[in-house]
């Protein structure tokens, strides 16, 4: 993979009803119902909102064989209707289901996580080589007789592994980590090569951007080794509702697309599913934009590897590089609003060639060099044509605006040697991710440890627009391990103290500082077992003080508590009107009526120290 330059991954093609997959082919946007899949006018009714906001597949959850057999009734009703979208069922615990619905759908979607291994108990197994060894011989019996169905029928398979259901199986070997999430998914695989089934589409999922993009990186990796090439659908699982979500999306699904890594996506939102198929389209749209984009020349890091997790390590400049957050600073160099967001506070504030009278007390600030003047708190931005005058600086920071092409031998001397200086990266390349890459790999290269904040211009007017591209461009370079702060810089009609609140959502959806309770909810389907939007507007209401916390919000059990691993709080639909709480992944209260499940989860917060009492407004 060229990091610098964008390609798409090449893979076979996938043929799904009339739509094909693949790497030579657009990339397919889809989503999935919310209503119960035996409800036959509400499904049909749903699917073409879904179809009119431009999906080009649709998915309905199938939990048992009455919603397999019933998919017949919805597909022939979308039939006669006119429309041709490919239906996908969504099959969890039941392969009954699954061999029913692949005589009727285009696609069926298996979790191999519980489609053979029993339901995920988190219970600390252990298998012997033999024990193990027996139970992949019940995965392949269950799987080769669906494959023969698939075939039969000219049905599609979609692979999908939710790192929250990882089987115990697999924990036990692997842990909860990519390398089991790739095993799980490498089994299904080997046995459906050994079958000679190729019409796979395979998805590898997760609510943690960092962790759904490695694990994506290592299964690529992995099959290359293996000589296989399906194609990939993308998704960040459980993303949540609002902007949150949309930047969760983009972090996740838009690293990989620029990585020319995926051939359809869903943005999994807490929303109605004919809400996400825009942002969707929007996202692929902005990646494609890419294609054919003059050329990036640059040089890997030998070290640099696509699935650690590690930071590049820089040295610290006041709060800046070392073992701080990154930072965020606010571009007001062409407004005079000064307004601050006591939620999101940036840690510095761009002024331009002036500071205003009206510049709020106790903020940094940043000011070009030429008129800089010697105050607490006042630092100078410096370009390559005043450089010079950087070494007799006395400022405890000197910002450098440098762009990659500026570049050269000598001035990575002087960055190395210069102490106190901090990078403001810019770029106009139309693959402005790309050509920001590069520079951290010539840093690297030269083993140039000078802490880089990352900036990106745009003229946007529509919050949504720079809340997806913003994502896209900073979370990919983020997500590398690199950037010790963003810079968002944009002329178009959007609030200031807005676009700071956005700044600091893409550095907690890159998982990198955290500055608000992160919610961790699921998208709406036909398991859900409460009104999704309804429940998490309560929560958000009721929690979102708690900073320092996390709190998953879950429609059913099938990810739920897999996925909360990551969240301190759950609060899960187990029953029509009942909840259950949990705490990290134990089950602490089980079947509350749902009228009094909020004040038991602030009972359960408090019972354990978490509790904060909000703040009077």
């Amino acid at each position: 993979m060229d990091y610098f330059n964008y390609n798409r991954r090449p893979t076979i093609d996938v043929h799904v009803g009339n739509i094909t997959m693949g790497g030579n082919h657009p990339v397919v946007i889809q989503t999935m119902t919310s209503t119960n899949t035996l409800d036959t006018e509400a499904s049909v009714a749903q699917c073409e909102r879904i179809i009119a906001a431009g999906a080009h597949l649709i998915r309905l959850t199938t939990q048992g064989v009455r919603e397999a057999n019933n998919l017949r009734e919805i597909h022939r009703q979308l039939r006669e209707k006119g429309y041709t979208v490919p239906l996908s069922a969504d099959i969890h615990f039941n392969p009954r289901a699954a061999e029913v619905a692949a005589t009727i759908a285009e696609k069926v979607r298996i979790n191999p996580g519980n489609y053979v291994d029993k339901q995920k108990t988190f219970a600390e197994l252990e298998y012997t080589d033999e024990e193990y060894a027996a139970e992949l011989e019940k995965v392949r019996a269950k799987v080769v007789s669906f494959l023969q169905i698939c075939k039969e029928h000219g049905t599609a398979v979609r692979i999908g592994v939710n790192h929250g259901s990882l089987s115990d199986r697999i924990m036990s070997r692997y842990g909860d980590t990519p390398e089991g999430m790739v095993e799980s998914c490498m089994e299904y695989l080997r046995i459906a090569v050994d079958e000679g089934f190729t019409d796979i589409v395979i998805s590898m999922k997760a609510s943690n951007t960092l962790l759904m993009t490695k694990a994506v990186r290592l299964l690529v990796d992995t099959m290359d080794k293996e000589g296989i090439h399906f194609p990939l659908h993308l998704g960040v699982t459980e993303a949540g509702n609002g902007e949150d979500g949309r930047m969760k999306s983009a972090v996740g699904i838009g690293a990989l697309l620029i990585d020319g890594m995926g051939d359809t996506i869903r943005v999994s939102l807490s929303e109605d599913p004919e809400a996400e198929v825009p942002v969707a389209r929007k996202l692929v749209d902005y990646v494609m934009k890419l294609q054919n984009h003059p050329p990036i020349v640059g040089k890997q890091f030998p070290g640099f590897s696509p699935f650690s997790t590690d930071r590049r390590e820089t040295n610290a400049v006041w709060n800046i590089g070392g073992d701080f957050v990154p930072v965020v600073i606010s571009d007001r160099s062409r407004i005079d609003d000064m307004q601050i967001n006591p939620h999101f506070i940036p840690d510095y504030i761009y002024t331009g060639s002036r500071v205003p009278v009206n510049f709020p007390k106790g903020m940094k600030a940043i000011v070009d060099y030429e008129q800089w003047e010697e105050k607490i708190d006042h630092f100078p931005l410096f370009t390559v044509d005043n450089i010079s005058s950087m070494k007799d600086c006395t400022a405890q920071v000197k910002f450098l605006r440098l762009s990659y092409l500026q570049l050269t031998d000598d001035l990575m001397v002087f960055l190395k040697e210069t102490p106190k200086v901090v990078v403001i990266l810019t770029t106009n390349h139309q693959n402005g991710v790309g050509e920001q890459r590069a520079f951290f790999h010539a840093l690297l290269n030269a083993d140039c440890h000078v802490p880089v904040v990352l900036q990106r211009s745009y003229a946007e007017n529509e919050p949504e627009d720079i809340q997806l591209k913003g994502g896209v461009d900073f979370g990919t370079v983020l997500l590398d391990g690199f950037g010790n702060g963003i810079m968002m810089s944009n002329e178009g009609s959007i609030n200031i103290t807005d676009l700071d609140a956005y700044a600091f959502g893409i550095l907690q959806a890159s998982r990198v500082r955290t500055s608000k309770t992160e919610f961790i909810s699921c998208p709406s389907c036909g398991r859900t077992l409460f009104d999704l939007q309804t429940t998490v507007a309560l929560i958000q209401k009721h929690f979102s003080h708690l900073k320092h916390l996390k709190i998953g919000v879950m429609g059913c059990i099938v990810n739920g508590v897999g996925e909360m691993a990551d969240a301190d709080y759950g609060y899960v639909g187990a029953e029509h009107g009942k909840i259950s709480l949990y705490r990290k992944k134990q089950l602490v209260e089980k079947n509350i009526p749902q009228a009094e499940a909020v004040e038991h989860l602030i009972q359960l917060i408090k019972d354990h120290g978490d509790w904060i009492e909000p703040e009077a407004n």
